[in-house]
């Protein structure tokens, strides 16, 4: 007997292949040879991974750098018995960890998805009968009995197959089912060329067969994806490693400068256990405890708004990864085109008649002619021929689902919405014999009474059709097809074909006696030509998205002429269309590729006849050449790319489990155009991230340089780090969340995506952090000194009039964020209501901080009189003045295709 992971039985012919797997199809395995057989290679189902665990998941919420230097800051803070302080921070973490943990709770369940395809019902041999067993019982060397409708539940060498189809589409991407046959294929040949195979998780669209089992479970090429869906690697987001390695530099800053501080009040003469305390106050001030909470916010409402854009996000940091994305990998199949057969052309003698419209009602085009099948003999024939020769079924209503060959469906849609419907014709001529399609021929027939004599109707391949014809039916009637006609006809075949046709050709005769052969003597009626059609919103989303510098690169199981025809029609290049073959790819690691075919690979709009292997192995090759990548597609043979890609886009009414588990973001309209909506909404989040830290980091830079200064001048110290850390929990968290709110500037996707290795702040990020962190640090050691030296309060009340100027000069500096270039009075800062609601709630709690007992004794705030508040009121107008100066100047020294980029950082 063969071993289970011998994948070459397509090779061999079917008989030798039942020898080497012990069995006789007519009688199939007794019961001892399958419990034995199942006892070896065990069941039929597929390997699941174990579930996330409620601590892995947690645990992930508490892996960010800022994260562990807050917990630091609260474990030192409980050493040195600031209770309050210690329990703020732990506050802060728990709200960041919950907010995390329950926007994860939704991850990606892709095995549980594909376990589901198999469990199902299967018909078997065994020991000389019928039965019906469950799918995970099956075992190698099984026979399968299939018929229309059944579900493939293992990998089976076919050995009998009588018109049988098979609707391949989730693991091939091809839009048309497959007919099979028993015949032995090459060596090498993808699973989409293996006709002599059916597997497992396909459905049988037409026709009955048998098959020898010869792969189950994990051995199946269901189970092979499956392995691949599990190893697809699941990286960070450009966002969190954005975020890592800006929390990676605020350790070292943290670090540097806590060890200065404490090195420089030790050689004053301090005591080592106050400088430590004070470096940990430095690290309070150093550190934006706000931001993995205001960042975390911001993205959660950025998911409900894609919610309400029908795109469903599964993964918090992806909301934003759209908005980085070079590159859009697409499948064709479901996702470009419309999954569905249509009926776009009729070609006739002396005529192209275009087919306009669908559902309920079509119109014929010849040129700028309108035709009726009513008037034109050959067109009525030709739906006519369509609706008879036929053994499709459509439900009664025209969006009711139907049953069959979806090219026979497709031209049962368009007889009857041309009126000339399969029912009405059947009243007319009723049918008496039909002759199955033979795959020798190539061509199918159906008898029907016409009067005292019989109509036959007859569809095929072009070429065997146009064989078997001697004449044409012309405009006024049949005409002589002589050798010259006939090879115009072959040539407008080729004509079609090339443009991604798919054709059928339709012919008929009258015979006296139902009996006579059936493909003798025809009259060519035309040539049906038909396309899986391009869905109504992609060719406007493929511009948009090329619009805002992002390519969209076709990847399919489907041939090279029809994948090439779609990406011309969706407009995804302006020249020429360059497409590579699955079988011209073979080793996809950039590293030891030569440059020219890396950039030759880089370059393709259409990757056609790929194997899920090799989808995964480009989305790889295009995240290692630089690119954001993000992947769409609905079949179960786009799962390992879309778990690979830095954002996955399932489609959600037509998307597989398997596609929408892999994924990171759903689309419930299955429409382009949504993912250029979230898009936009991606870059705007990202903007606004942007804005917020360089807001945070601004404020907390003031804070570092207050404390550090005042240490090293040997001044009092004119901030607590409780102090610290309320400021930074008030005035820095809500007016931060609210620049997360704002709604974005105009001309976001009008501009190339940012390269991926930008960071959240770059060089002129850090100069203005600079300027307008020196100018708040200058307003409030102004202030407090004011009020040492000048208003000569104690330095109890000093500190008050610190704390408040600090305080207010944070809230002004919100307005400092406004885009460079953009009105001083009217810009997207004053135009955000979110920006006035956090003011005055931050003014609100200030006033409490100063004026409520309880809090003004927990932070140590003593009363500085109302010349104090003054003093700290107007030293805090100072850094908007700056920053105000610093916007103006910015504006006039930046480039004009800058202008409007949000933060300028």
């Amino acid at each position: 007997m063969t071993d289970l992971h011998d994948d070459t039985s397509y090779t061999r012919p079917a008989a030798l292949v039942a020898r080497q797997m012990g069995v006789d199809p007519a009688v199939g395995l007794t019961l001892v040879q399958v419990a034995q057989r199942r006892a070896h290679h065990g069941p039929n189902q597929l390997r699941a991974r174990a579930r996330r665990r409620i601590g892995v998941i947690l645990v992930h919420q508490l892996e960010g750098v800022i994260v562990w230097l807050l917990a630091i800051a609260a474990v030192l803070s409980f050493v040195f018995r600031d209770i309050a302080e210690g329990v703020a921070i732990l506050v802060v973490l728990a709200i960041n960890t919950a907010i995390g943990f329950f926007t994860e709770w939704r991850a990606a369940r892709s095995m549980e998805a594909l376990l589901r395809i198999g469990r199902v019902s299967t018909r078997v041999r065994r020991s000389g009968g019928e039965c019906s067993v469950d799918a995970q019982d099956l075992v190698p060397g099984d026979i399968v009995v299939l018929e229309a409708g059944d579900i493939v539940t293992a990998d089976l060498r076919l050995v009998q197959a009588a018109n049988l189809q098979c609707d391949e589409s989730v693991l091939t991407g091809e839009s048309v089912p497959v007919r099979k046959h028993t015949d032995p294929v090459a060596p090498g040949a993808v699973p989409g060329d293996r006709r002599c195979m059916a597997f497992k998780g396909t459905a049988v669209t037409q026709g009955t067969g048998e098959g020898i089992v010869i792969a189950t479970g994990m051995a199946t090429e269901l189970g092979r994806i499956t392995h691949l869906v599990q190893s697809a690697d699941a990286a960070d987001s450009p966002l969190e490693r954005r975020l890592d390695r800006l929390g990676q530099g605020l350790v070292w800053l943290t670090l540097a400068l806590a060890a200065l501080t404490i090195l420089a009040g030790v050689l004053r003469g301090h005591a080592l256990a106050g400088m430590v305390q004070t470096g940990v106050a430095l690290a309070v001030a150093a550190v934006p405890e706000g931001l993995p909470v205001v960042a975390t916010l911001s993205l959660a409402r950025g998911m409900l708004r894609m919610a309400a854009r029908n795109a469903v996000i599964t993964n918090l940091s992806a909301v934003e990864t759209l908005g980085a994305t070079t590159v859009i990998l697409t499948d064709k199949t479901g996702t470009l085109t419309e999954n569905r057969m249509t009926v776009v052309r009729y070609l006739l003698a002396g005529a192209q008649v275009e087919v306009l419209g669908q559902g309920g009602a079509v119109r014929f085009r010849s040129g700028t002619a309108a035709l009726s099948a009513d008037t034109d003999m050959r067109l009525a024939a030709a739906l006519r021929v369509g609706a008879l020769c036929n053994g499709a079924a459509l439900g009664q209503a025209d969006d009711a689902p139907a049953s069959g060959d979806p090219m026979e469906v497709a031209l049962l849609h368009v007889a009857r919405a041309a009126g000339h419907g399969r029912t009405s014709q059947l009243q007319a001529r009723a049918e008496i014999a039909e002759h199955a399609f033979d795959p020798g021929l190539k061509m199918m027939a159906s008898v029907h009474r016409d009067g005292a004599g019989a109509f036959f109707a007859v569809k095929g391949a072009p070429e065997a059709v146009i064989a078997a014809c001697t004449h044409v039916l012309g405009p006024e009637g049949p005409e002589t097809l002589d050798p010259a006609g006939r090879a115009d006809w072959v040539r407008r075949s080729h004509d079609a074909a090339r443009d991604g046709l798919r054709l059928l050709a339709l012919a008929m005769k009258q015979e006296a006696r139902p009996d006579a052969p059936p493909y003798a003597g025809l009259t060519l009626v035309g040539l049906a030509c038909l396309r899986d059609p391009l869905r109504a919103d992609v060719r406007a989303a493929v511009a948009a998205a090329r619009g805002a510098g992002v390519r969209v690169v076709m990847m399919t199981g489907d041939h090279a002429q029809t994948a090439a025809a779609i990406a011309r029609q969706a407009g995804l290049a302006d020249g020429a269309i360059t497409v590579i073959e699955g079988h011209e790819l073979h080793d996809l690691d950039p590293e030891g590729m030569p440059e020219a075919r890396r950039q030759q690979l880089l370059a393709a709009d259409v990757f056609a006849r790929v194997t899920p292997e090799t989808k995964l192995g480009l989305a790889r090759l295009f995240q290692r050449s630089g690119h954001i990548v993000a992947m769409t597609g609905d079949g179960v043979n786009d799962a390992p790319a879309l778990k690979q890609a830095d954002i996955g886009i399932a489609m959600g009414l037509r998307g597989t489990d398997v596609a929408r588990e892999a994924a990171q973001m759903v689309l419930k309209d299955d429409a382009l155009g949504t993912i250029i909506a979230a898009m936009q909404q991606g870059r705007m989040i990202f903007d606004n991230i942007r804005k917020f830290v360089v807001y945070l980091m601004s404020c907390n830079v003031s804070e570092v340089l207050i404390v550090g200064l005042a240490v090293g001048a040997g001044l009092p110290m004119p901030l607590l780090p409780l102090q610290i850390l309320f400021l930074n929990l008030v005035t820095d968290v809500f007016p931060a969340f609210a620049l997360g709110l704002g709604q974005g500037e105009d001309g976001s996707m009008h501009r190339p995506p940012r390269a991926p290795s930008e960071p959240i702040v770059g060089r002129h990020g850090w100069v203005r952090i600079g300027v307008l962190g020196g100018a708040i640090t200058v307003a409030t050691l102004a202030a407090f000194g004011g009020a040492l030296n000048w208003l000569h309060l104690p330095v109890g009340p000093a500190i008050t009039v610190a704390f408040v100027t600090l305080a207010l000069a944070q809230l002004w500096n919100v307005f400092n964020m406004r885009a460079a270039g953009s009105a001083m009075l009217r810009n997207d800062i004053t135009c955000n209501p979110w920006i006035w609601a956090a003011i005055g709630f931050c003014l609100l709690l200030t006033g409490m901080a100063l004026w409520l007992p309880l809090l003004s004794g927990v932070l140590k705030l003593p009363d500085p009189g109302w010349h104090g508040l003054a003093l700290a009121a107007g030293a805090s107008l100072f850094p908007l003045l700056v920053g105000q100066l610093f916007a103006v100047l910015d504006a006039r020294r930046a480039p004009k295709k800058q202008i409007g980029r949000a933060g300028h950082a």
